[in-house]
């Protein structure tokens, strides 16, 4: 892959979704050390969206703060006198403490103010789901409403999966999303999958070296829903529109191949660049029509499939929530998307995930973010990275959070205070293991970029 393959468009659009969710975090989890920082009456010198190294973008002075935004959109941070922190002032710690520096404060008050980040992060992370919930409720497509079942990709085979599967059960539990099986394996860490085969259930042993290839293709080449091939709508100079053909025909055949549903129609239309198709439609869901139509030297006609599922003859459930049910329901989706998190953690130090094809920097976050711009999305993953970025700054290493709340901690039982060198060295050893796994984030990120 190489720049100029690049959509720059569509990488427009997810920047922007990533950096106004990144900037909404980072600026409500700073606050979180800033409030309670002020309520102690500390003397908070900075307060910055993003790192600021040499030069800010923007910076102005308001009372004894300074308020900038960086050009490093990898953070952000508060510089609270007296703190030992990503600043690594020095000088400052030499001094004895002043009244209004942060080491100058009882222990239970500088714990609260470490930790005051991470719970403005759940706080947030519960507030945006219950908000989703309210506002959205949730839609999905259950297993067995599927009524094609699945066409299935290399890894679906190799677990004995066939074309027309009705996906039932993933481990113990319904099959409540088709279109999240593949991650539910993962997450459920499933031994068996259940489907319905020809009138019959049938139990599907899942092994792990098929998780492994799961959490390596991100549930790519495994399967996927099948549906019919509908015309909602045409490419610039459709061949398939000239030709006469209708929005809403479905086709169900290409020259002698029968083409019942879209994979079978995208196999079907294989090596028919600059030749011309005999396309056999269904029309008025009575009518039956064959048409010639010309295909481009992309090897295509020029329509695309709809993707209303309804409109598919799908039925969708759907599940509305009032504001009080939301609460609840919000609630359990924040808790259980930490839940998922940390398992996905723990399978790299089982071996059913690697390091290696697990790990992203910034450019793997920003595009998770959907092509075109989608609140429901926006708001979705803004939630997950609001828990996932608690946990990891409550996690007890040294330079985050977690790691200055349980020196705090010793102290407040031992009655012993780290000394100052103790805790520049600490910080120092976690800034570098920081620094080392972004700089190797990066590095994966854009070896997967130029060898794509």
């Amino acid at each position: 892959m190489t720049l100029l393959a690049i959509d720059w468009g569509t990488a427009g659009v997810k920047a922007a979704q990533f950096v106004l969710s990144f900037s909404i975090l980072v600026i409500l989890h700073e606050l979180g050390h800033f409030i309670p920082a002020r309520i102690f009456k500390c003397r908070v010198e900075k307060f910055y969206l993003f790192f600021n190294p040499w030069f800010s973008l923007i910076k102005k002075k308001i009372g004894e703060t300074e308020y900038g935004l960086g050009w490093v959109p990898f953070g952000g941070y508060v510089k609270i006198a007296g703190m030992i922190d990503e600043s690594m002032d020095k000088e400052q710690m030499k001094l004895p403490p002043k009244e209004d520096e942060f080491r100058a404060k009882k222990a239970w008050q500088r714990l609260i103010i470490m930790i005051g980040g991470v719970v403005v992060n759940v706080i947030l992370a519960i507030v945006i789901f219950i908000g989703i919930m309210w506002h959205w409720g949730e839609e999905y497509l259950p297993g067995k409403n599927a009524q094609h079942g699945i066409y299935v990709d290399s890894l679906g085979k190799q677990m004995g999966l066939q074309d027309g599967d009705v996906i039932l059960k993933v481990g113990n539990k319904e099959n409540k999303n088709i279109t999240k099986v593949a991650s539910e394996i993962v997450m459920s860490e499933a031994k068996t999958i259940t489907v319905l085969r020809n009138g019959n259930e049938i139990e599907l042993p899942v092994s792990d070296e098929l998780v492994k290839a799961l959490n390596k293709t991100k549930g790519e080449r495994f399967a996927y829903m099948r549906i019919p091939q509908i015309v909602s709508d045409y490419s610039p100079n459709s061949n398939a529109k000239k030709a006469g053909i209708l929005k809403g025909d479905r086709i169900i055949g290409v020259d002698s191949a029968v083409t019942l549903y879209f994979n079978d129609f995208k196999a079907a239309m294989k090596n028919k660049a600059n030749s011309t198709v005999h396309i056999k439609l269904v029309r008025n869901n009575k009518d039956t029509l064959v048409i010639p139509v010309a295909v481009n030297a992309d090897g295509r006609i020029g329509v695309s499939n709809t993707l209303d599922l309804t409109k598919l003859g799908f039925t969708v459930e759907k599940k509305e929530y009032s504001f009080a049910e939301a609460i609840p329901a919000g609630y359990n989706m924040c808790w259980h998307t930490l839940g998922n998190y940390i398992t996905g953690l723990k399978q790299l130090f089982t071996g059913k995930a690697k390091a290696s094809e697990s790990l992203g920097s910034v450019i793997s976050i920003g595009n998770l973010f959907p092509d075109e711009w989608d609140w429901q999305g926006f708001w979705t993953l803004t939630g997950i990275f609001s828990i996932v970025l608690a946990f990891m700054n409550i996690l007890p290493i040294p330079a985050l959070d977690g790691g200055h709340a349980l020196f705090t901690i010793v102290e407040m039982i031992t009655g012993r205070k780290p000394g100052d060198k103790f805790m520049e060295y600490a910080q120092t050893v976690g800034m570098v293991l920081l620094l080392g796994l972004m700089a190797y984030a990066l590095g994966l990120d854009f070896f997967r970029l130029f060898t794509k």
